[in-house]
């Protein structure tokens, strides 16, 4: 199924084919629910609890609930990806992703969405992932129009994670060049893959007390083999049932909890 076209942009005024000027009109008219404000200490209970969404480190979206008659409640970094799509030879979409290095420290060797940690100089979300994704992939971030941004994600080392769409308009001006202190390959995916039940397993896991599924996806290019799960499958199946406005083909299984309060 291909993403819904709402055609209004030209492919000339875009740099780019018509369906991805039809794709980032629709992008750019995707607001995600709003999130609970971490500041306003008067906002009641009820409130929070039909607020916006996050999600956590296995990609779910979950309600977020702090508690508000606790003044110091918890608030945790924030970070952005970018989910980096482009038209593919044969007219699919397809996303970027890299494989970590193998000397990180953290998650080492796993697939991952380009981007990091913010930085004071980043004047907004946008700017921190296409940044990270310069820093570790060499993509040029005037390449990348930025249309949107999804519901955050909550990763288990309680890092706020932003996932940035962002539309490679020309993928032949793109030249890969990892960093080697941070990436060990770069590769690309057809983003409707992560609705499909092909190529996918699921795993039971418990975090906070709830209970869920880890997806997993494997994925084969060239004689390379990739798994790619966790916080970035989660956030991959949210990207593809924006962009092609439609759940996945299978139960994702998405935990409830609260937010932890600092002690």
């Amino acid at each position: 199924m291909e993403p819904a076209v709402v055609a209004a942009t030209t492919s000339s005024s875009f740099g780019g084919s018509s369906r991805l000027a039809a794709l980032a009109h629709q992008l750019r008219r995707y607001k995600p629910p709003p999130s609970s404000s971490f500041d306003d200490a008067e906002e009641t209970q009820a409130d929070q609890e039909t607020a916006g969404k996050v999600v956590s480190q296995v990609g779910f979206q979950e309600s977020m609930a702090p508690d508000s008659k606790d003044p110091e409640r918890f608030k945790p970094k924030r970070a952005a990806v970018l989910i980096c799509i482009f038209e593919g030879d044969d007219g699919d979409l397809r996303v970027i992703l890299t494989k970590r290095s193998s000397r990180l420290s953290t998650h080492s060797g796993e697939v991952s969405l380009p981007g990091g940690k913010a930085e004071e100089d980043d004047k907004d979300d946008g700017m921190t992932a296409t940044r990270e994704a310069e820093e570790e992939i060499g993509l040029d971030p005037k390449l990348v129009d930025v249309v949107t941004s999804l519901e955050p994600f909550l990763s288990k080392h309680l890092l706020r994670v932003i996932p940035v769409i962002g539309i490679l308009r020309e993928k032949k001006a793109f030249n890969p060049t990892p960093n080697p202190a941070e990436v060990e390959a770069v590769f690309d995916a057809p983003l409707e893959m992560f609705l499909k039940d092909e190529n996918r397993r699921s795993e039971e896991r418990e975090w906070m007390g709830e209970k869920y599924l880890i997806h997993y996806f494997d994925y084969k290019t060239g004689d390379k083999d990739y798994m790619i799960w966790g916080l970035t499958a989660g956030i991959l199946i949210r990207a593809a049932s924006v962009t092609y406005q439609r759940p996945p083909a299978f139960i994702e299984q998405c935990p409830k909890f609260k937010y932890p309060k600092l002690n």
